[in-house]
């Protein structure tokens, strides 16, 4: 089937209807805007020329908000991580953007699945989730957590870990990966809950045991540690993933050939190995079945989040 023509795709783009723009809702050289700026370098390749236009603040619902403000005609889009769609409006009493109505789905780009680790500070015998959880019900001295954020992926991901193993882990939120993993390191804190990524750099330096992944299937970059679901947690899966999203009302033909540009970035050897480098795996999918997607996702985070009793006014 031949996709319809749309503007923004001409070969003539950067003449006739100008630079486009990639919204994301984060500082320049985070994960998110990094994932921006390669898909932006790939589609230069193919004649398509996209800016990152970074609108940080408010945990990105700055640059989901904007979204709405824009042209519906392919000529901005955004990039952010699907809890904006899924958690977040569990989360935040104030929004700022309807996710269903001020978002439309046009595919993921990469998923991003989280580890979980002790420090070596822990004793040597936790080398696996129940290990860990037999420490914990020991010395519940060590029952607490960290995350990059809270109302994060990771944050309810340890909810339901806690959940799961019959313990009561004490989260702790962060400002960033970076700090917590210096925490980590550091015995500051017990374990950490993150994006495969916060642990690729420091695999080499025997600081930290990785004991799972929350993967449906165990993660390219990390083959010898086992799933959650592998250890008898099953309840204890899910991945983020970045996706990207037009203005609401945007024709279907512009959606659709906008899908096809990314199907076709995705298959960029380059792109496909910076996203690696990041622990980062490639990943596309038609816009209504991500729409269904995140649905699911959305309705499933529902219950977890209301039964963390977590909720920001911010």
């Amino acid at each position: 089937m031949t996709l319809p023509a749309a503007s923004w795709l001409a070969p003539s783009f950067s003449q006739a209807a100008g630079v486009g723009k990639l919204l994301v809702g984060y500082p320049a050289g985070g994960t998110l805007d990094t994932t921006a700026r390669q898909l932006a370098e790939a589609w230069r390749k193919q004649g398509h020329l996209y800016i990152v236009d970074n609108r940080a603040g408010a945990a990105g619902r700055i640059a989901s908000s904007q979204l709405k403000r824009e042209r519906p005609d392919g000529s901005a889009l955004l990039c952010t991580h699907a809890s904006a769609l899924t958690i977040y409006p569990h989360v935040y009493s104030r929004l700022m953007y309807d996710p269903v109505a001020d978002l439309l789905p046009v595919s993921p780009l990469v998923a991003a699945t989280c580890a979980f680790a002790v420090s070596n500070a822990a004793p040597p015998g936790v080398t696996d989730v129940k290990s860990y959880v037999e420490w914990v019900r020991r010395f519940p001295g060590a029952a607490s957590y960290a995350s990059p954020a809270a109302g994060s992926f990771a944050h309810f991901l340890g909810y339901q870990l806690s959940e799961a193993a019959g313990l009561k882990l004490q989260h702790i939120g962060y400002r960033g990966s970076a700090p917590a993993m210096q925490d980590l390191i550091g015995g500051q804190i017990p374990a950490y809950l993150g994006f495969v990524a916060d642990f690729l750099p420091y695999l080499e330096q025997g600081k930290l045991r990785i004991l799972g992944v929350s993967g449906e299937k165990r993660s390219p970059f990390l083959p010898k540690v086992p799933t959650f679901i592998e250890q008898g947690f099953p309840k204890v899966r899910g991945a983020e993933n970045y996706g990207i999203f037009a203005p609401p009302g945007t024709p279907d033909g512009v959606v659709q050939a906008t899908y096809a540009a990314i199907v076709a970035a995705s298959k960029d050897p380059a792109l496909q190995r910076a996203f690696a480098e990041v622990g980062l795996e490639t990943v596309t999918m038609p816009p209504g079945e991500y729409a269904r997607q995140l649905q699911r996702e959305r309705d499933a985070w529902a219950p977890v989040v209301r039964a963390s009793g977590f909720r920001s006014e911010e």
